[in-house]
């Protein structure tokens, strides 16, 4: 069996409906699947102040928080994380960062490894956000696996671009359109496929 861990962070939830997406099409691949938040780092005063924040902080509240033990039994990794100024978002870059110790001792090697992000608007930074955290999954010495136009469904401008899917919210929380959760499918099918042959094949020496 596979393992796919889905490690993402989400303010309003619409990287939590793509990750929570991703997370069903794994089992439903027949992959073990751990779905985890990173951990929330703004003043609580600050995520009180936005409704739509403090609501979906709440009611995730029963998603594990992500660890670094998540990444090392994981075969094939899926981050997701909303577009602040064209990168990532801080909360999921210093989990990212936390990974030094597993990277150092190489066991983050051969990992298959994907993303996916949100923006509000369109030409909003969807494209550098994937690539900023690319530069992190190159350092680790893992497997970057692109959506590229592997299905129909990818090829639409609502679901984003060859790099990773991505969502236009315009504002709305918990905005994916039914075709961006039908283009994460595809993403979670594709990574724990290669993800699998890789396992397979490193098994069969």
């Amino acid at each position: 069996m596979t393992n796919l861990a889905v490690i993402y962070y989400s303010s309003t939830g619409n990287v939590h409906q793509l990750a929570d997406a991703a997370a069903t099409a794994g089992r439903k691949a027949g992959a073990d699947v751990r779905l985890r938040r990173v951990a929330e780092l703004f003043p609580p005063d600050t995520v009180a102040g936005n409704p739509a924040w403090a609501g979906h902080l709440a009611a995730t509240r029963d998603v594990p928080e992500a660890a670094l033990e998540d990444l090392e039994w994981a075969d094939a990794l899926l981050f997701g994380t909303p577009t602040r100024f064209g990168l990532p978002a801080a909360q999921l870059k210093q989990f990212l960062d936390t990974t030094v110790t597993l990277s150092l001792a190489g066991k983050l090697v051969n990992k298959i490894v994907a993303s996916f992000t949100s923006t509000a608007a369109t030409h909003s930074g969807q494209e550098s956000t994937i690539l900023a955290l690319n530069n992190t999954f190159y350092h680790w010495g893992s497997i970057l696996v692109p959506t590229g136009a592997v299905d129909p469904v990818l090829a639409t401008p609502d679901n984003g671009n060859p790099y990773g899917v991505s969502s236009v919210s315009r504002g709305r929380p918990a905005g994916a359109a039914p075709g961006n959760l039908a283009a994460i499918e595809v993403q979670a099918r594709r990574v724990i496929d290669i993800a699998g042959a890789l396992k397979r094949g490193s098994a069969a020496g």
